[in-house]
C-alpha cells in the first residue's frame, strides 16, 4: 500500500491537496470513535475504468449512519459523484475507494448531536489485502481469543469505525503469533468472521457461511461470491457453524472488498483439505476476477463505468 501518489482528497464538498487532508484534533471522531466508512473497489477493465457494486456500497454506508442518527449532508447520487470526481482528480484508472462519514468539531462528550456531520474520500492503490501469493497459495490463520461483539453492543451491521478496534486485537494477536489472520468466534462460541472479511466453508458439497445474526458485516463481496456459487450449481447454507467445523472442511476462504476472494490454507496449523486452495474456491475465484476485470459477461449489472467527464457536485 502506498500514498506516495495520491493528488487529492475530497472533504465537505471540495477536492483538496493530499498535504491539507486534514481534521481537528478536538474533532468528535478523535475521541469517541463516531465515524462510519466503506471500502469499496474500481477495477481496470477491458471497457476502463470501473466501480465493482458502487450502489450498494453507497446504500450500505446510508444504512450505518441510520443507525447512529448521521444523517450524511448529501444525495447518493452526489455522493457518487464526489467519489468519481476524487478518482478522477487523482488521475487512477483502479483504486480502493474509502468513503468517510464522521463528527467533526463540534462539543466534546458522549453526546455526538452537537458535533457536524462531515465527508471525506479518500482513494489509493491498493493490492492484494493479504499478499499476492495468498490468492493462490492461500493463508495460514488462527481462531482468535477475542470474540465478536455480543448482540445488541455493537451493531455488527453498520461499518463503524469503533467496530474495528475489535478487529485490530484479533489482527494483532494472530501477527503476533505468526498467523496472516484470525478468526473470530461470535458470543455463542460459533464462527463469526475474519478480523476484516467474511468466510466460507465447503464441506460434503455444500458451500457454508455464518449468518448475517453471527454478528457479522453483511458484505458485498460475500454477497458476490453467494449469487455467483448458486448460480453455478452450489448449494449455499447460510447457518450457524461450529469452530471444529474449520479443521474438517473441505476449503475454507475469506472474501471481503479488500481481500477479494482469498483461499486458507491451515487453522491453528491444522491443513485445511490437501493444505492448498481447492476446486471450488478455485472456481469461485476464476468466475469473480473475470467479472470484475471485463472477461465475462458482466450479467449482474455490478460495474459502473467511472465518466469521463467531471460532475458538478452541489457543494462546488
Amino acid at each position: 500500500m502506498s500514498y506516495e501518489d495520491v493528488k487529492k482528497v475530497w472533504m465537505n464538498g471540495r477536492l483538496v491537496d493530499f498535504a491539507d487532508a486534514k481534521i481537528h484534533a478536538f474533532s468528535h471522531v478523535f475521541h469517541y470513535g463516531s465515524a462510519m466508512f466503506e471500502g469499496a473497489r474500481v477495477y481496470k477493465t477491458r471497457s476502463g475504468p470501473a466501480a465493482f457494486r458502487l450502489d450498494e456500497h453507497i446504500r450500505r454506508m446510508y444504512h450505518s449512519c441510520k443507525v447512529y442518527r448521521m444523517e450524511i449532508p448529501y444525495t447518493p447520487s452526489e455522493f457518487q459523484g464526489a467519489i468519481f470526481d476524487t478518482i478522477r482528480a487523482n488521475g487512477y484508472e483502479e483504486c480502493y475507494i474509502r468513503p468517510v462519514v464522521y463528527r467533526g468539531l463540534g462539543a466534546l462528550g458522549v453526546n455526538p448531536f452537537k458535533s457536524p456531520v462531515e465527508v471525506l474520500i479518500a482513494v489509493w492503490h491498493w493490492g492484494k489485502y493479504l499478499g499476492d501469493e495468498a490468492i493462490e497459495g492461500g493463508v495460514d490463520v488462527c481462531v482468535s481469543s477475542w470474540n465478536r461483539m455480543a448482540p445488541n453492543t455493537f451493531p455488527a451491521m453498520a461499518k463503524a469505525t469503533g467496530n474495528y478496534l475489535n478487529s485490530q486485537l484479533i489482527k494483532m494477536e494472530a501477527i503476533t503469533n505468526g498467523y496472516t489472520e484470525g478468526i473470530a468466534l461470535d458470543s455463542a462460541g460459533r464462527i463469526s468472521e475474519g478480523s476484516g472479511e467474511n468466510i466460507f466453508l465447503v464441506y460434503g458439497g455444500k458451500i457454508l457461511t455464518p449468518p448475517l445474526s453471527g454478528t457479522i458485516l453483511p458484505g458485498i463481496t460475500r454477497d458476490s461470491i453467494i449469487t455467483l456459487a448458486r448460480d453455478a450449481g452450489f448449494t449455499v447454507a447460510e447457518q450457524q457453524i461450529a469452530r471444529e467445523m474449520l479443521y474438517v472442511a473441505d476449503e475454507v476462504f475469506f472474501t471481503g472488498t479488500a481481500a477479494e476472494v482469498t483461499p486458507i490454507r491451515s487453522v491453528d496449523r491444522i491443513p485445511v483439505g490437501s493444505g492448498k486452495r481447492g476446486p471450488v474456491t478455485e472456481r469461485l475465484q476464476r468466475e469473480f476476477f473475470a467479472l470484475i476485470r471485463g472477461d465475462a459477461d458482466d450479467r449482474y449489472g455490478w460495474l459502473t463505468p467511472v465518466p469521463v467527464e467531471s460532475a458538478v457536485s452541489a457543494r462546488e
